[in-house]
């Protein structure tokens, strides 16, 4: 059973700083790719970035590239989004997402291409 179990998040000032961890449990990166997408309220869910930790090939939304840093630790089968100089337009709820690596970059940002989801967490930014 392929599980994503996600952790961090919470709420942190503007300019603050977070690291969100997806735990992958029941896939290998060598097989799948992850991302992370987020969900503000009354928004259409967002692709944020997508990595194979397999090759260490990342993708970003351009307006997070430089803020935002995906990043994999394959000892844990974990996959890590790093989120500096927060803003309160970034609070949403976050998602970690697997898909088959056979896709690479195609599509990233297309939730039907996913086929496992972590279970969301909040990160709430207040100025």
């Amino acid at each position: 059973e392929v599980q994503l179990v996600q952790s961090g998040g919470g709420a942190v000032q503007a300019g603050g700083s977070l690291r969100l961890s997806c735990a992958a449990s029941g896939l290998t990166f060598d097989d799948y790719n992850i991302a992370w997408f987020r969900q503000a309220p009354g928004k259409e869910r967002e692709g944020v970035a997508l990595i194979s930790v397999s090759d260490e090939t990342t993708y970003y939304i351009d307006s997070l590239k430089d803020r935002f840093t995906i990043f994999g630790e394959r000892a844990k089968n974990t996959v890590y989004l790093q989120m500096n100089n927060l803003k309160p337009e970034d609070t949403a709820i976050y998602y970690c997402a697997a898909r088959t690596r056979n896709l690479g970059s195609s599509w990233w940002s297309r939730l039907s291409t996913y086929n496992f989801w972590g279970q969301g967490t909040q990160v709430t930014v207040s100025l």
